[in-house]
């Protein structure tokens, strides 16, 4: 059993110190492969003991030899596994070559992507009374992460449900203060475009983050944020995805006051509603 298994299955049962080096040795093991115990435990504010006795309670003599199978998983990382790529009909290979795809259409979006837009799209979402979200099927969890970034900022900011009705309501309702953002992949949702120039005629503004300019949700937009074109659904969500991460960033950066503190807020938010009811 390696040793990311062995912390998997022991996870659920660990004290605060011990999950907080699990959850360390899971997410930044390169790292871990080059520290000493010592410095393991500097680093999360533990004590060198409680590493060498998070060791043992994992089935290891000590650190050093966790710290050997750690070193071999970096090893295998860097030599054996882009060796084991180079075989293109095999499980690697194909993984390596979806990998590659995705980072090729990654960086096309990069440079080409409207950063006047973006920054449009900004002080629009900044000034509008109400964000309306419309998201077709394959969109719907980049939609929600969306909404996610906004709710933290404080943001007005509702998601339509799917369903021709409750499109149209959410339309119905809007003003000319609002904005409507539309998130499309494949164009699987014909109605959200006619949405979309419903809007328009109504004098609502409106945004569309699309995985290609073709797409008939951005020939109603005002403003328009898309990826390179690609023929793999799964391509352009992953594109959406860090469009829509890109711009939740530039968000945190142009309203920071709105951001400051959300999370600690939202926290101990977390923390009462849990406690027990009297």
């Amino acid at each position: 059993m390696s040793y990311e298994e062995r912390i998997r299955q022991e996870r659920s049962n660990m004290s605060k110190s011990f999950a907080r080096l699990a959850d360390f040795l899971l997410d930044s093991y390169v790292e871990a492969a080059f520290m000493t115990a010592s410095e393991l435990a500097h680093a999360l504010n533990l004590d060198a003991a409680t590493v060498v006795r998070f060791s043992q309670h994992l089935g290891y003599d000590g650190f050093p030899k966790l710290q050997r199978e750690i070193r071999q998983r970096v090893k295998d990382d860097l030599l054996i596994r882009p060796h084991q790529a180079e075989v293109v009909a095999s499980p690697p290979g194909v993984a390596s070559e979806a990998l590659q795809e995705v980072s090729l259409a990654l960086e096309r979006t990069r440079i080409s992507l409207d950063t006047a837009a973006l920054e449009k799209l900004v002080e629009q979402l900044g000034q509008a009374r109400r964000i309306n979200i419309l998201a077709e099927g394959p969109a719907q969890p980049t939609a929600y992460s969306l909404v996610l970034f906004l709710e933290e900022g404080g943001f007005p900011v509702y998601i339509a449900r799917a369903g021709v009705t409750d499109l149209a309501r959410t339309l119905n309702i809007a003003g000319s203060q609002d904005l409507l953002v539309a998130i499309e992949i494949a164009g699987q949702v014909p109605y959200i475009a006619r949405a979309m120039g419903e809007a328009q005629a109504k004098g609502i503004p409106t945004a569309a983050i699309v995985a290609s300019a073709s797409l008939a949700s951005a020939r109603h937009a005002d403003t328009v944020l898309a990826a390179q074109s690609h023929p793999s659904i799964g391509v352009g969500l992953v594109s959406v995805e860090a469009i829509v991460y890109a711009l939740a960033q530039v968000l945190r950066w142009r309203f920071a006051d709105r951001f400051t503190g959300t999370e600690q807020a939202i926290s101990e938010l977390s923390a009462r509603i849990q406690l027990p009811v009297e």
